[in-house]
């Protein structure tokens, strides 16, 4: 075995929904107003009960019932996510017990909005390193939970759900080389902390830098998969705004591409956004097994990550 492959998707969303209007009746705002600012129409909260590691572990065990697994099969569970509430144990932990996985390397990344896509590169390089054999890779987010209500400008993105995949060695690179970075002299741009922790940014700093600098980096990420943009069968941004998501996928040259717009269902899920919106895009027969698929995670920390899959 000379690669990786994504085996399966999996994602889950808590079911109470919030709209556009009942947001307007929380703060000033409109449907107007969010819809043609940000494009967000509804957006799924967890509530007091469902903690990350549940949204994790609905996610997960979709993806491993998709891949025809047993929690025994996975060796290794990374947890991309930056609401976890506690230090120790950490997400991964908490997962991988919740599902019964024996003895797994257990870890969280914290990337933010790019975790999953870091994420999945940590677990490509595992499996064709040989250190695993399979691993679940998660992005699970409770943005909720970091969320000032009062704050017009921020409380109106938000979402909370989680995504994962399988990962395994395969014969073929299924996985496409990373190309990941970070502008960390600018990290003030999109903040969670405090005492509590709450979710901040500059939004007007974050678009430019994502509709300015990004599109060369997703179509290096793209060189290094062997392919042309013209050659995705779909593009996954990280689901942050609908009007950074058209202009960056169309920067990127994706002509052939279907673009992934979770973000007008489900708000800004994080680092769960990406596994959330491609396992949508598999569920609904968007894509094919085999397409080449472009996940583009970017935000917090000024970070970014980006491969080429291929579906499962």
């Amino acid at each position: 075995m000379n690669g990786s492959r994504i085996a399966a998707v999996g994602h889950y969303q808590p079911a109470r929904v919030l709209t556009n209007e009942d947001l307007a009746g929380m703060v000033d705002t409109s449907d107007e107003w969010i819809t043609s600012r940000v494009g967000i129409r509804t957006r799924h909260i967890a509530g007091p009960d469902e903690p990350v590691d549940e949204l994790a572990g609905h996610a997960a065990a979709k993806a491993l019932a998709g891949a025809g697994l047993a929690p025994a099969d996975i060796d290794l569970v990374l947890v991309a996510t930056s609401t976890a509430v506690d230090r120790s144990p950490n997400m991964a932990a908490r997962v991988a017990a919740r599902l019964g996985i024996p003895s797994p390397a257990a870890m969280d990344v914290n990337v933010v909005c790019a975790g999953f896509t870091h994420a999945l590169a940590t677990a490509d390089h595992a499996v064709r390193a040989g250190a695993s054999a399979r691993a679940l890779v998660i992005g699970a987010d409770k943005m909720t939970d970091v969320t000032d209500w009062t704050d017009r400008t921020t409380c109106v993105l938000v979402g909370d759900g989680a995504g994962a995949a399988v990962v395994e060695a395969s014969q073929e690179a299924g996985i496409g080389p990373v190309l990941w970075g970070s502008v960390p002299e600018m990290g003030h741009a999109v903040r969670i902390e405090g005492t509590p922790a709450r979710f901040a940014q500059e939004g007007q700093s974050v678009y430019r830098w994502a509709t300015t600098q990004l599109p060369p980096i997703a179509r290096k990420a793209c060189e290094r998969a062997g392919l042309e943009p013209a050659d995705l069968a779909a593009v996954v941004l990280h689901q942050a705004n609908l009007r950074i998501i058209e202009p960056l996928a169309e920067k990127i040259g994706a002509v052939n591409a279907v673009v992934a717009r979770d973000v007008v269902d489900s708000g800004n899920t994080s680092a769960a956004s990406i596994p959330l919106a491609f396992s949508k895009l598999v569920e609904q027969g968007a894509v094919s097994a085999g397409d080449p698929v472009l996940l583009f995670g970017f935000g917090g920390n000024l970070s970014y990550a980006g491969q080429v899959v291929r579906c499962p």
